[in-house]
């Protein structure tokens, strides 16, 4: 067994890079998800370490001296990060020329020989799911005998491999909590609108919906959802309560944990035994008598992508969801005491300067708890950056730059009647419009007198969310 260090390399001040983000930037708010996409192929290697580098504030200097301690390192990568994540592999090399080097993740999923060609410092790219993959790898198996990698061969060739067959049995896979309580600071992982300390982890993979602009089920997770039995659901959380008592919060960060409403019964069943608070991501659309199931076994918020508030764009990307369906379910969440955590995209296709302005109302209108916005993110390999490319929509040389020189998210699509300088600055306007408003004042002002452990994290929210206003 080679000894393997799994990397999310160090990058922009303040970058959530992330596995589990569903846009790699630096946020309005200074926040970390966990890496859960490595932390799962760590499970799988025994003696493995798992280093977080920008939850941990490291820097390359720091993280440089264990090129001397692995004979193989695995690095999590994306579109935005991976300039500099390259540079970091090229520093290890330099250190240990021995070092077997290779990344996974959306990036060189959807572009291995690309990524490859990028530097010799690296050996492999990971496609498709790539958990047995590095299993594998660390196991010492000859690279030509790896499925689901592209590597470069002794005379510097490109060799493809045949793809790797999905993961069909979840369970079978260790728990990423383990890794989790092992390797990283958990205090470290914050989220604005999660209890903290919180973790958040996947009970399946893969997304049944076509949402042109997500990034997973496009590159690496797939469009079936391949779910963990609620037993096993269940266990990891016991295991969380038992092992890491500090944490107040577990998330699942699965697409549409909701879409199977049998089964997220039973496991909100399961969970309210256990008598944890729990949250996860929703589409808008789950029923009354599920809500009221998930709520009563402990449920306290959703996380909810309604991206627009026309009904056009939403038929656009895909969606398969309606306003009057989103202000019902959130008009249900309200009435069981459901917190909601709204999240919109600004420059979708179809978007005009009135579509904007019908989003905005629409959010105010709905008024989830607190709100995310963001710019429509073309990544490569999902269906909204083919659009981009075949319709002339990029207003860029380079249309992978989703970033700016700070890691700040930037606006890369503009339209004929709508250019990305209108889209980008339409963000502030509707953060202000949504939160500078007497009743979200008086909504959150409320929150921190009935809750006095909150002022110090909004106070602190409040001056990183102006700094991110006034550094735009």
């Amino acid at each position: 067994m080679k000894k393997t260090l799994f990397l999310q390399a160090p990058s922009f001040d303040g970058f959530d890079g992330g596995a589990g983000a569903r846009y790699q930037a630096k946020r309005e708010i200074k926040s970390f998800w966990y890496p859960t996409w490595l932390a799962q192929p760590a499970a799988l290697v025994p003696g493995s370490r798992l280093v977080d580098a920008p939850a941990d504030g490291l820097t390359l200097a720091d993280v440089l001296p264990l090129a001397n301690e692995y004979e193989l390192v695995i690095m999590h990568t994306s579109s935005p990060s991976f300039p500099t994540d390259v540079q970091v592999a090229e520093a290890f090399k330099r250190e240990n020329p021995n070092l077997l080097i290779g990344m996974v993740g959306p990036k060189v999923a959807v572009d291995p020989d690309g990524s490859l060609g990028a530097s010799t410092a690296l050996d492999f790219v990971g496609r498709e799911e790539f958990d047995y993959t590095c299993k594998e790898i660390a196991e010492g198996r000859d690279l030509s005998k790896v499925l689901g990698i592209t590597y470069r061969d002794a005379n510097g060739e490109h060799i493809r491999n045949p793809d790797r067959p999905m993961i069909e049995n979840m369970d079978e896979l260790p728990f990423v909590s383990e890794v989790y309580n092992r390797d990283l600071t958990i205090e470290n992982y914050f989220i604005g609108y999660l209890e903290h300390p919180y973790v958040s982890f996947y009970t399946g993979r893969g997304c049944r919906s076509k949402c042109t602009f997500c990034l997973w089920p496009q590159t690496v997770g797939g469009h079936r959802y391949r779910v963990r039995s609620p037993e096993n659901v269940v266990e990891e959380v016991a295991y969380i309560k038992r092992e890491m008592p500090h944490v107040k919060e577990v998330f699942f960060d699965d697409d549409t944990f909701t879409d199977f409403k049998p089964r997220v019964e039973e496991i909100a069943r399961g969970l309210g035994k256990l008598g944890v608070t729990w949250s996860c991501n929703a589409k808008a659309n789950v029923p009354y008598e599920t809500l009221k199931i998930m709520k009563e076994n402990g449920l306290r918020l959703l996380l909810v992508g309604y991206e627009s508030g026309n009904d056009q764009i939403l038929h656009n990307i895909k969606k398969g969801l309606r306003t009057d369906i989103a202000r019902e379910f959130t008009k249900n969440c309200r009435k069981l005491g459901i917190t909601v955590h709204g999240t919109f995209i600004l420059g979708l296709p179809g978007e005009t300067r009135d579509t904007i302005r019908e989003t905005i109302d629409f959010a105010r209108e709905i008024n989830p708890h607190t709100i995310q916005v963001s710019l429509a993110a073309p990544y490569p390999g999902t269906r909204l950056y083919d659009q981009a490319m075949e319709n002339g929509w990029f207003d860029t040389n380079d249309p992978e730059a989703l970033v700016n020189d700070d890691g700040v998210q930037i606006a890369p699509i503009s339209y004929p009647h709508l250019d990305k300088e209108e889209i980008y600055e339409s963000v502030e306007t509707f953060y202000k419009q949504f939160y500078f408003r007497p009743r979200k004042i008086a909504e959150l002002t409320g929150e921190m007198a009935r809750h006095p452990s909150m002022i110090g994290r909004r106070l602190r929210e409040g001056r990183e969310f102006a700094q991110f206003l006034s550094h735009r």
